[in-house]
């Protein structure tokens, strides 16, 4: 596989940085005792110890970013695009080229998670809600580029897996009986933002331990680098979280955790068009958006027992948007070009989606080979009301998983995964046909990746995996999808390396290099042409690269870069540019810690020239961030943590590519936070 690496032009930084990374080694001393030593520790650790492309965002990096959204908060992932990204609604994830786009919130090929419960709405026009929630609610996010690595999860996935999870209230008691409470105050000067925070953890014994979270966030319509006003900018979302666990049995081996949360918006008089690319044509709403997750888990871990993880996960996931027509308000109102706007506007859009996963976790061994297997069922029921351009419907899935780390010796990891999955889709019987049929369908998934780990620190890795996303609900007007599952296939190849002591003693140097391609065909998620056809494939190839370097003085370096290419293949054969292609783009971090109480660092992204949701070109452009914590480690004020930012520093006014709407302008972000 060939990918073509283009130059990336960013504002006042180099292109790139050597392709390396790190671990940590210690030198043995005369009598034997391993001295301590202080290792260099940057903002993200790189994931070099897998073959699987993943990116983990922990508790520091979402303090620190003090971010709006998730979806803001994983921009800085290599692979991930945003289209917008700055509110919850008219927003969302893409990554590789699919996910979130400028029509439709979600085109079903990037997976979200909450807790392992499954969220987010199936195909809405012009009406984003594929992760509407708070940052404030999680402890780390994961990312999961591509498909290997996702069959554990869910079926269909191709652009990755974006996983949450909730905190818990031992993370602020440090599982010790008694009370916590933390308050956080964030404000931000682009749009007037306020954010609360109060989290109120309390174990009254090592073995129970409640959590409760409630967050307010509030936001006026923001401004672009040239002063002018981003409409559809301005929300409320007030969020809450209620969890608790109770352990027992020996060395408590079992647990039972219960969790709900739930955030909620009202717009009023706002275009229908949340991605504002319409203008006025579609008129305003009043809309009601609420998100709701529930679950409950059983996990045992018995003493001594290496064949036994088990891990029950029950969960609901509710997305409701409700929207009433604000009649008058648009100039077009009633002409014959858009007859069916009134029904479009007042329609209630509801999902509701119960799931089972059942999986163990196994360690074994077999002659010279370890293994760390995950097998699993899952249970799926996923239900859509009937609305205007919204069929509704029941997606009834079931599915077996499995996936095998094979440990061959020090240095070779063998992966295979598979996933078979059946699907029972029904109309509403009380819809006109054909919304009111029935579909039988199944599939089988898998792939296999590998990675071999030499004693330099460098390791090369590859992988290859197949998926099919089966029919939506949605689809249920057209017969021909219904038995048509979209098809997809990606080669995966790279290296890493991990070392320490590389310059100065306490140093640590990481990289990962990851080049893929992905093809997609028996499509039914993208038409071109007049008539509207499907397309016949998709073909996105790229390079995703992660490095670091950070040394025991406090200095550190991290970099990523994204470089893709895409290519779309219409009925008749005519190859185009791939509509949903991301830009290249590159970010660089520098940064300095000073002990534990001060941490500052100047971030720079820059992306090459692209084309907007709309397919107009969109211009390169460089952004300069700043960011600083100050967390006094005795005096008056210990235990305080002061963060300020300052995000696109010199104004720049410019448009990611994919988005439909301007990026904000510069942003003062300023954020207290006390654990009592």
């Amino acid at each position: 596989m060939r990918v073509q690496i283009r130059k990336i032009a960013l504002l006042g930084t180099a292109s790139c940085l050597s392709m390396i990374a790190a671990g940590a080694m210690a030198q043995e001393q005369d009598d034997g005792f391993l001295g301590t030593l202080i290792l260099g520790e940057s903002k993200r650790e790189i994931q070099t110890d897998t073959a699987v492309p993943v990116t983990n965002i922990d508790q520091e990096e979402i303090n620190d970013r003090q971010a709006n959204t998730v979806a803001e908060l994983i921009d800085s992932v290599p692979g991930v695009s945003l289209v917008n990204g700055s509110t919850p609604q008219g927003s969302g994830i893409n990554i590789r080229g699919y996910g979130a786009n400028g029509t439709f919130g979600t085109d079903q090929k990037v997976l979200i998670l909450v807790d392992g419960a499954t969220t987010g709405a199936e195909e809405l026009y012009r009406i984003g809600n594929q992760l509407f929630t708070d940052p404030q609610l999680y402890k780390s996010v994961s990312v999961i580029r591509g498909t290997v690595g996702s069959f554990e999860y869910g079926s269909g996935v191709v652009g990755g897996v974006v996983q949450l999870e909730i905190k818990d209230a031992s993370d602020f008691t440090g599982g010790e009986p008694g009370f916590r409470f933390r308050q956080t105050f964030e404000g931000y000067s682009n749009g007037n933002g306020f954010a609360s925070s109060s989290i109120l953890a309390w174990q009254p014994n090592t073995q129970t331990e409640f959590l409760f979270n409630y967050t307010y966030r509030d936001q006026d319509d923001q401004e672009d680098g040239n002063g002018n006003t981003i409409g559809n900018s301005a929300f409320t979302l007030p969020s809450l979280l209620a969890k608790g666990k109770y352990s027992f049995g020996n060395d408590l081996e079992h647990s039972f955790t219960a969790s709900y949360n739930q955030s909620t918006s009202e717009e009023r008089d706002v275009p229908y068009d949340s991605f504002g690319t319409t203008s006025d044509a579609f008129g305003n709403v009043d809309r009601d958006i609420e998100t709701k997750i529930g679950i409950l888990r059983y996990q045992y871990q018995p003493t001594g027992n290496d064949l036994v993880d088990l891990d029950v996960n029950l969960s609901y996931s509710e997305q409701a948007i409700e929207s009433s027509y604000v009649s008058g308000s648009s100039s077009l109102e009633g002409t014959p070009f858009f007859p069916g706007i009134q029904a479009l506007a007042d329609a209630t859009h509801n999902y509701e989606t119960t799931k089972l996963t059942i999986k163990n976790t196994s360690y074994f061994q077999t002659g010279i080979a370890s293994h760390d297997l995950r097998a699993g069922i899952e249970f799926i029921n996923r239900e859509r009301l009937d609305a205007a351009s919204a069929p509704g419907g029941t997606d009834r899935r079931f599915a077996l998983f499995a996936v095998d780390d094979v440990q061959i010796g020090d240095n070779l990891t063998i992966t295979p995964a598979v996933r078979y999955e059946t699907q029972d889709i029904d109309g509403d019987d009380a819809a006109a046909a054909p919304f009111n049929e029935s579909y039988d369908n199944n599939a089988l998934m898998g792939g296999l990746s590998a990675r071999y780990a030499f004693n330099s620190g460098f390791a090369i890795f590859g992988g290859a995996a197949y998926t099919e996303s089966l029919p939506i609900i949605d689809d249920l007007g057209t017969p021909l999808y219904m038995t048509q599952p979209e098809r997809s296939r990606t080669w995966e190849a790279g290296f890493s390396y991990d070392r320490g002591d590389v310059f100065a003693e306490g140093d640590v140097i990481r990289a990962k290099v990851n080049f893929y391609q992905t093809t997609l065909w028996d499509i039914t998620s993208y038409v071109s042409g007049t008539p509207s056809q499907p397309l016949s494939e998709v073909e996105t190839k790229g390079a995703e690269i992660e490095a670091s370097y950070a040394n025991a003085g406090g200095f550190y370096v991290d970099f990523n870069s994204n470089i893709v290419t895409g290519t779309e293949t219409s009925a008749t054969g005519d190859d185009s540019r791939w509509r949903n292609e991301p830009s290249d783009s590159a970010r660089l971090t520098l940064g300095k810690r000073f002990g534990q109480t001060l941490d500052v660092s100047w971030e720079i992204f820059g992306a090459r020239a692209g084309t907007d949701s709309s397919g107009d070109a969109t211009a390169g452009y460089g952004v300069n961030s700043l960011r600083a914590t100050y967390m006094p480690q005795e005096g008056v004020f210990e235990g305080f943590e002061l963060r300020a930012g300052i995000e696109n520093i010199l104004d720049k006014d410019y448009r990611p590519n994919l988005s439909t709407r301007n990026s904000t302008g510069r942003t003062f972000k300023l954020g207290l936070a006390k654990t009592f």
